[in-house]
Formats: structure tokens, sequence, C-alpha cells
């Protein structure tokens, strides 16, 4: 803690008397130095006190404050209660994200904030705010998100947890990060109270932050089923519970349905949220299932939420967008707008989002030859990029539990993955244009 106060002492003292306005160009280099050097800076404790090389250490870190949730540690029940509790921190300041609660007091200073804001903010709609004033915006965010971390704890408590592992555990949950206490995760407590609580809060946290303020603003819980966003989302949770569980009970792994239906809505909801939490082991789970429940992390959770993927927002417009092409074949003169509810898209929008496609599809693919070359298999380098990009955690085949036995260079490029998909690809691509350092 000394050694971070030091160093941003000495920028604070560098550049802390400048009053210049920012720009969007400022924006994006401020959100993305920002990310990597909390992830260098969250490696100290790990190497002193874990013992863990550079390398693992900052995949470690990089891993926790983007709340991937993948990790390189064996033996969490011995460790001590003070890194556990680090490791829970980092991901629980990285799920809101920091810039946001700098956002809040950025104003206070004579800097504005907005630039800050729509490069770290997750999402294709981020010019929308929840209040006239960012800074509003900024605390009423952190205060949902404090209100759901507390209620969160309380309900773990309740259902058995002891109050260490309830406040950590609440941490990773309303983050989605999926950090645990435990090498066995939730599945330590065999507990379907604990589930429960943990299903519920995933859940709540992988709805649009935005939906969560208007709710509660208006006192109208019909928000969440009124929002097209939401709703999608649940139905599609909804969708992929009843395909998988129904599964697993035809294949003859269970005996009972309840029990599949169990199992199934906890890994579903886990790993659509990005959170990772596990109770079973999916990557065993027969017929397409592991497969599957990889292909929906790429979905990931609502945009404005703490959840990874490419967001259900951009999933329901890529649909929306090809429904329109459809149509236009049948209609050739029509004039026919995109709409999401009663709403017309507009086509810089749509065009935003096939541009973050695209970059999203050929990303993966690179990194996916890269993993390859630093020793992966297919399929373990598959679900590494997938799991990494998704911010999600558990993979399949060689990463299926952690990290550890992946090479520094293919954890070098799972750092890469992960930062990439917190700051949704465009935030740090950009910064690779030669046109945007030109004045």
């Amino acid at each position: 803690m000394l050694g971070t106060l030091a160093l941003g002492g000495l920028l604070w003292l560098v550049g802390g008397r400048s009053r210049i306005r920012l720009s969007n160009r400022d924006g994006y280099i401020i959100v993305s130095a920002f990310w990597v050097l909390l992830s260098l800076l969250g490696t100290w404790p790990l190497i002193l006190s874990v013992h863990l090389g550079l390398v693992d250490a900052l995949f470690e870190s990089t891993s926790a404050v983007t709340t991937t949730g993948a990790t390189v540690i064996t033996g969490l029940d011995d460790l001590p209660k003070s890194i556990l509790f680090y490791r829970q921190q980092l991901q629980w300041l990285g799920g809101m994200g920091l810039i946001v609660l700098g956002v809040a007091v950025l104003p206070m200073l004579g800097i504005g904030g907005m630039q800050l804001y729509r490069a770290e903010a997750p999402g294709p709609m981020k010019e929308e705010k929840l209040t006239p004033r960012l800074a509003d915006t900024a605390r009423a965010l952190w205060t949902i998100y404090l209100g759901l971390t507390i209620s969160c704890a309380i309900a773990y408590w309740l259902a058995g947890m002891t109050p260490f592992d309830a406040i950590a555990h609440s941490f990773s949950t309303v983050s989605t990060g999926g950090f645990s206490t435990h090498d066995a995760s939730l599945g330590f407590y065999a507990s379907p109270a604990i589930e429960a609580v943990a299903i519920f809060f995933m859940v709540l946290a992988a709805i649009n932050f935005g939906v969560h303020y208007f709710a509660w603003h208006n006192r109208n819980l019909r928000q969440y089923l009124t929002d097209i966003e939401s709703r999608s989302f649940l139905l599609f949770v909804l969708l992929m519970v009843l395909l998988v569980g129904l599964t697993l009970r035809l294949e003859g792994n269970y005996e009972q349905l309840p029990s599949s239906l169990r199992d199934a809505t906890f890994e579903v909801v886990s790993v659509v949220t990005s959170t990772g939490f596990g109770t079973v082991d999916f990557a065993h789970w027969p017929d397409f299932l592991p497969v599957l429940l990889i292909f929906i992390s790429f979905v990931g959770g609502c945009g404005g939420s703490t959840a990874g993927g490419i967001k259900v927002m951009r999933v329901l417009l890529l649909v929306k967008q090809g429904q329109h092409e459809i149509r236009r074949l049948i209609h050739p003169n029509a004039i026919l707008p995109v709409r999401i509810g009663q709403r017309v898209v507009e086509p810089r929008l749509m065009q935003s989002v096939w541009g973050f496609f695209a970059f999203y599809v050929a990303t993966f693919g690179g990194l996916m030859l890269v993993m390859i070359h630093a020793g992966l298999d297919q399929v373990s380098a598959y679900s590494a990029v997938a799991t990494s990009m998704n911010n999600l955690g558990p993979g399949l085949g060689e990463v299926a539990y952690n990290f550890q036995s992946v090479s520094p260079m293919g954890k070098l490029v799972a750092v890469i993955a992960m930062l990439l998909g917190r700051l949704e690809i465009f935030t740090i691509l950009v910064l690779l244009s030669p046109g945007f350092w030109r004045k």
C-alpha cells in the first residue's frame, strides 16, 4: 500500500497541477493505462506473500481486477485469510470499475469525466446517463453496487457461511468475478440454500445497473420485465437451463429431473453471467454440454452490468439486423428501420455493433492461434481465450480447473485477452491505430 501511494504521489506531483480539458483520446489513454498499472500494482502482495513468479502474479492480479476468475493458485484452503480477502477485494473493486468511482471525484477537481465513462462503461449505449450529472450517475451506481454486496453477504451468512466467507463471496458474486476461498468453489458447501443465494445475486449483477436504478427510483419491479434487454436475458437463461437440465437427465447422468435442473441452473447462470463459480465439473458433462456452456459465455450479461461477454444488447442488435436483411430481400423497396422495442436503432449504433463483433472475432482468432503456438491443444486454446476474453474463469481441457500448467507465454496471452475483454476491445485497439496519435 505504501509503495502504491508513493507511486501515486509521484505521478500527482508531476501532473496533478495541470488544468486541461480531457478529450476523448485522453479518456482512452487514461483508462487503458489505469487498468494495466492496476494489474501490475496488484502483483506485489502475491509475489511477496504467495511467492508467485512475476508472470503468475500478473496473471492472478489481472484475472482479479478484470473479474475473470481464472487462477494459477491451488491450495486456497490453506492460504492466509489476508491473501484470500485481498483477491476477493481486487475483484470487487474491479467489478464496477474504479474509474467510475473516479468519475464521481474528478468533477470536484475541475476535470470532466465523461470521456473516462465512455471508455470504461460496458455495453453499446455508453452516451446514456441515469442522471443529468455524471458524478451523480457514478454515485448512484456505487450505491446500488454496495447495497447489493451487503445484501448478498447477509444472505450468504444466513444460508450457513461463516462471516468471513460470506463477505468474501459477496465480493466475487456481485462483481461476477468468481474467486472463492476454497479450491472446490461453492461446491465446498454442498448447500442448496447457498447455491440459491448465489444464483439470485449473480442474475442481479448481470442485469443493467441502470435498470436497478430505475426500479429502485420508481419503486417498480416491473422495470425488469419492461426492459427488453433484461427480459431477453432472463428468457435466454431460462431456455438454457431447461435445455441443459433435460439433456443431463436424458443422458442418464441424473436419476431425477430436479437434481439435474439444480446443477443446470447453477452452472448456466454462473457461466452466462461470467462469474465462474462451480458446484460440479461441467467440463466432463456428456454430449455437447461443455461446448454449449462456453458458447453461451460469449453472450454474457446485459450492458451496464458487471458481467463479461459480448453483452445481450449487442446480440439482440445482431439478431435484429439479420432479420432486417431477410425482410429487405423480401421487400427490397420498403423502408424498414431496425427497432429494439419501440425504439428505432440509429445506423451509427448498428455500425458500431458490427464493427465490435468483427474485431471481437478477429481478435479471438488471432489470440487462439498464438495460444496454440504457446503449447496448448486446440480445445484448450479455444476455451482459454474464450474464458479470458469473456472474463469467465473456468474452461475446458488443460484449463478446466486452473491455468497453472499453461506456459508463461500462454499466460501473457491470457492477460492480454482479459484486458481486451474487460475494456471491450476498442478501448485498447484504438491505441494501436496510427491515426489515434496524429494531432
